[in-house]
């Protein structure tokens, strides 16, 4: 089963772009297989979207063997309203972040904090990552295993992921709402919390 190709089909498919309007960059880690990330350009937003992360069931790490097939399996995108530029970093975070279950066994699911401990790119203030449930819509896969779901990155400072741990996940999308900010511009300030 080739799941990384059909999802790539399904996320085009998604997005209504054809493979030669995609930028894609590719990151490998050693002992693990490659994690491209598709740069997918739309009128407003620029998608940033994982391929490879899904390629294996996400499991519990203190399983005695991972089940090849069973588990849940994602992806990732993220939104913004300007790219951050090709050689700003954005893509290896995206690539280590994808690569989180398999390296850390995490398990990634909407509402989950993700520090990264350093800038997400180049001069940006967010250091970490909420995820969250995303539009695309899921890609389903031959039985047993389970379908391929997207999750949706969104960067938050070091202010704002304590008020996740704090408050909850809910509790900061509440106060960029109440604040009017748009987490979609990489240029944005803070949460005042």
């Amino acid at each position: 089963m080739e799941v990384v190709d059909k999802v790539r089909t399904e996320v085009l498919d998604h997005f209504g772009v054809d493979t030669a309007a995609v930028d894609s960059a590719s990151v490998t880690f050693l002992g693990l297989e490659p994690i491209e990330i598709l740069r997918i350009p739309g009128d407003e937003l620029v998608h940033y979207v994982t391929l490879g992360g899904s390629r294996h069931p996400m499991g519990d790490p203190s399983d005695l063997l991972a089940d090849p097939v069973r588990g849940p399996r994602a992806e990732l995108v993220l939104a913004l309203r300007a790219g951050a530029g090709s050689n700003a970093g954005l893509a290896k975070t995206l690539g280590v972040l994808a690569a989180t279950p398999v390296v850390e066994g995490v398990v990634l699911q909407a509402d989950a904090l993700l520090d990264l401990g350093e800038p997400m790119w180049r001069d940006a203030p967010f250091t970490a990552v909420l995820l969250g449930e995303s539009d695309i819509p899921d890609v389903v896969l031959p039985e047993p295993a389970e379908p391929v779901r997207y999750l949706t990155v969104v960067p938050v400072t070091a202010t704002e992921a304590a008020w996740v741990r704090v408050r909850g996940a809910q509790a900061l999308r509440d106060a960029w709402v109440e604040a009017g900010i748009d987490v979609h511009d990489p240029a944005r300030g803070a949460a005042s919390l």
